[in-house]
């Protein structure tokens, strides 16, 4: 019976599916595996179903020309953390979750709007210390978010999510910076990215990883960024240069950030988790019980494809 790794405990009920049609092994360890770990489980395993923080870097698969794994099922949308042209070559398909993750991950992107916009992780520390006195007509003002300006980076399935949200629930003007324009059903304006960025009261990054991103959202950009301005991330960590937002923030070049993701996950620097004026979530884009059954049974689904001798529907090299 075919032999599949599974990297990291999933729900009951993907399990259950997966048991339908393979031979499976879940890992009790929460920790990524090790490069030995992933070489090891391409030499024993026909299919890998891996995630986030599984590297399988090029190094990994420089050995593997003999190989038993035949497919990576990545549980995940994003993928830049398999080397996909390494894995090509040595005749293993990477294949991904996309869709499932789509409306979660917009919905924790208005989250962190609203949460850095209104100070509310402020808030709730000050009440939780003690610190709160009652109400007054100047405590802890914030930003109105309804009616203002919203940049997002990155028109994909995600930006568009959250984009509509943003226009319909909250009647924002939309702008935003793509690749290429986008035939949308609200109205937005597409330009460059230091355009977008002087003219939004909140950016949402919602590019996809990788080495074309790493860093996009660096000096130059904050710096067109205004003064009152957040900046909200649930793309990749590494898409902002994490030491070029510190800066930002603590010379009040702007005025907060909500970050679900960061560059050296699950490092989080000591200089974001000191300032009041930064939400910090621990990479909860999709953590929602039927957003992870639904990522899971496509990763199932994209295996028991594979394995029957057609193309899996999410296959990405």
């Amino acid at each position: 019976m075919t032999r599949v790794l599974i990297t990291r405990a999933l729900p009951e009920t993907v399990l259950r599916e997966a048991e339908k049609h393979f031979e499976i092994e879940v890992r009790d360890d929460p920790a990524p595996l090790k490069l030995g770990q992933m070489r090891g489980a391409l030499a024993l395993y026909d299919g890998i179903l891996p995630t986030l923080g599984d590297m399988f870097s090029g190094e990994v698969f420089a050995d593997a020309g003999s190989t038993r794994c035949r497919i990576l099922a990545n549980f995940g949308v994003g993928y830049n953390h398999i080397d996909t042209g390494a894995a090509r070559k040595a005749g293993i398909a990477v294949t991904n979750t996309p869709g499932a993750v789509t409306e979660a991950t917009a919905d924790i992107a208005l989250t962190l709007m609203l949460m850095s916009a209104r100070r509310a992780g402020e808030g709730e520390r000050m009440v939780r210390r003690g610190a709160w006195t009652g109400w007054h007509p100047t405590q802890m003002l914030g930003l109105h978010m309804s009616g203002k300006t919203v940049g997002i980076y990155g028109m994909g399935r995600i930006g568009q999510a959250v984009a509509r949200r943003c226009h319909f629930g909250f009647g924002m003007e939309v702008i935003y910076a793509n690749r290429s324009s986008k035939d949308l059903d609200f109205p937005a304006e597409q330009l460059a990215p230091e355009a977008m960025a002087a003219r939004a009261d909140i950016v949402v990054v919602a590019v996809p990883g990788g080495a074309t991103t790493r860093h996009l959202i660096g000096e130059d950009f904050l710096g067109a960024m205004q003064s009152h301005a957040h900046l909200v991330n649930v793309a990749r960590g590494d898409v902002v240069e994490e030491a070029a937002l510190i800066a930002a923030l603590a010379e009040g070049r702007i005025a907060g950030a909500g970050l679900d993701v960061y560059e050296h996950e699950p490092e989080v620097p000591d200089a974001l988790i000191a300032m009041e004026n930064v939400v910090l979530l621990p990479h909860l884009g999709t953590a929602a019980l039927e957003v992870r059954e639904a990522m899971g049974y496509m990763a199932v689904e994209n295996l028991r494809v594979f394995f029957a001798g057609e193309t899996p529907p999410n296959l990405v090299n």
